[in-house]
C-alpha cells in the first residue's frame, strides 16, 4: 500500500468516516465465497490472491487489490459480475453467494469445485448465467434453478451432477443456451418447449433413458445435441415447428425404426449425425431432397437394409456422406460417383464418401477411378464389390468380404 492510502484510511477511521461504496452484504458474500476456497488452491497472481478485503471492493481508487474477478455498478455499488479465472480452485461454492441479489454472471468455470450446487440460487432474481462447466459438482442439479426467470445462459457440463434433469426449466422463458452434457444425468429427458428462447441444447455424455422426447423441443432451437445417451424408441420431431434448425447430433442412443423423410427436405438443417443407432429404414423425401440444406450426413453403424439412397446424390450442398457398417446392398449409384467427380452449377462435389462395411456389390462406377486423394475421402472396403483394387484410394486399408459371407447374407426382418 502506498504512503497516501494508508494515510487516507487512517484519517477516514480517525474521523469516524464509515461510508461504504459497496453494499455490505455483497461484501460478505464474497469474503465467504474466498473462504470457502481451499488457501492452498489460491496461486500467486490469481484473481482471488488479489481479493483484499482491507479496503472496499467496488472502489476504484484501490483497484490493485481487486484485480480481476469482480465487476461492479449502481450507486452504492452492487457486484453484478463474478467471473474468476480458471486458476484451479477447490473448494465448495457458499450459498451466502445468494447475498449477491443485483448479481447477473457468475462464472466459475473450468477449475476444481467440488459439493453441492446450493439451492439459495432462487434468490438471484437477476441472475443472467450461471457457468459451472468443468468442475466437480456433484449430487442433483437444484430445482431452484429453475425459478431464474432472467437466466439467458446455463452451463452445468462435465461435472459429476446426477438425478433427473429439473422440468421447472422448461419455463425459463429467456434461457437461450443449456449446457448439461457430460455429467451423469438419467431419467426421461424433460418437456422443455415452453423454454420460449432455448436455441442451444446439449445434454450429451449422460445417462438419459426413455423414448425420444419428440414433443419437448421449443421452436427456436437450433443445435440440438443428445448423442451418447440411452434414448430409444422411433425418432420423430415436428420438424415444420422446428424450423430454425441446424445441427442434429442423436449419434450412440437406442434410436430404431424409419428416419423420417423431413430430415432430408428440412429449410435450415445442415448437420445430421445419428450413427449408432438401430435405425432400419429412409423414407425418401417427396422433393427427392432438391431443396435439402444439409452439408454433412452421418448414418453410420445403424441396421438399415436396401440400396443405397440414391435422392442423396441430387442434395445441392451434400459435401460428406457416411453410411459405413449398416445393411445396404444392390449397386453403388452412378448419380453418387458423379457428385463425387464434378462440381456442378450451384452444387457442392461429394468430398467424403463412407460406403464401408456393407453388402454392395457389383463394378465401382467409372468416374470413382478419376479422383484422388487430394480432392476426395472415399471408403468401399469391406462390401461384395467384383473389383476393389488396392491401388485404388477407395480401397487401400482393407479387403471385400468372402464370397461365402455374401452368398448367405439374408436381409433382417423387418
Amino acid at each position: 500500500m502506498k504512503m497516501w492510502q494508508w494515510i487516507f484510511l487512517c484519517c477516514m477511521t480517525l474521523i469516524g468516516f464509515t461510508d461504504a461504496i459497496t453494499v455490505g452484504s455483497d461484501v460478505e458474500a464474497m469474503k465467504e465465497l474466498k473462504d470457502s476456497v481451499n488457501p492452498g488452491s489460491i496461486p500467486a497472481g490469481s484473481c482471488l490472491s488479489s481479493w483484499n478485503f482491507s479496503v472496499d471492493p467496488c472502489d476504484t481508487a484501490f483497484r490493485q487489490y481487486f484485480t480481476c474477478g469482480i465487476r461492479c455498478a449502481g450507486s452504492p455499488a452492487r457486484v453484478t459480475e463474478i467471473t474468476l479465472d480458471a486458476a484451479g480452485y477447490n473448494g465448495s461454492l457458499t450459498p451466502g453467494i445468494a447475498k449477491l441479489a443485483a448479481l447477473q454472471i457468475l462464472d466459475l468455470s473450468n477449475n476444481l469445485f467440488a459439493g453441492e450446487i446450493p439451492s439459495s440460487f432462487q434468490n438471484l432474481s437477476s441472475l443472467q448465467r450461471l457457468l459451472l462447466s468443468h468442475n466437480r459438482f456433484s449430487g442433483n442439479i437444484p430445482e431452484s434453478v429453475g425459478g431464474l426467470q432472467s437466466l439467458e445462459q446455463l452451463s452445468l457440463d462435465n461435472n459429476i451432477l446426477q438425478g433427473s434433469i429439473p422440468r421447472a426449466l422448461g419455463g425459463l422463458k429467456k434461457l437461450i443456451r443449456l449446457e448439461l452434457q457430460g455429467n451423469r444425468l438419467s431419467g426421461d429427458f424433460p418437456d422443455l418447449s415452453g423454454a420460449q428462447s432455448l436455441t442451444f441444447l446439449d445434454a450429451s455424455d449422460n445417462l438419459l433413458s426413455g423414448n425420444f422426447p419428440a414433443n419437448a423441443l421449443p421452436p427456436p432451437l437450433v443445435e440440438l445435441s443428445l448423442r451418447n445417451n440411452r434414448l430409444s424408441g422411433t425418432l420423430w420431431l415436428d420438424l415444420a415447428k422446428l424450423e430454425l434448425l441446424q445441427v442434429v447430433d442423436l449419434s450412440s442412443n437406442q434410436l430404431s425404426g424409419d428416419l423420417q423423410s423431413g430430415f432430408f427436405n428440412h429449410p435450415s438443417l445442415q448437420q445430421l449425425t445419428l450413427s449408432h443407432n438401430g435405425f432400419t429404414s429412409v423414407q425418401v423425401p417427396g422433393n427427392y431432397g432438391t431443396n435439402s440444406e444439409l452439408i454433412a450426413v452421418d448414418l453410420s453403424f445403424n441396421q438399415i437394409q436396401g440400396p443405397l439412397p440414391t435422392f442423396m446424390a441430387t442434395m445441392p450442398r451434400l459435401s460428406s456422406l457416411s453410411l459405413q457398417y449398416n445393411y445396404f446392398t444392390g449397386t453403388i449409384p452412378f448419380q453418387y460417383a458423379m457428385k463425387a467427380s464434378s462440381s456442378l452449377a450451384g452444387k457442392e462435389p461429394l468430398l467424403r464418401l463412407f460406403l464401408s462395411g456393407n453388402y454392395l456389390f457389383g463394378q465401382i462406377p467409372a468416374p470413382f477411378f478419376h479422383l484422388s486423394s487430394d480432392n476426395a475421402q472415399l471408403s468401399f472396403v469391406d462390401n461384395c464389390l467384383l473389383d476393389c483394387p488396392a491401388a485404388f484410394l477407395f480401397c487401400q486399408g482393407g479387403n471385400q468380404k468372402t464370397q461365402s459371407t455374401c452368398r448367405s447374407f439374408t436381409p433382417l426382418v423387418p
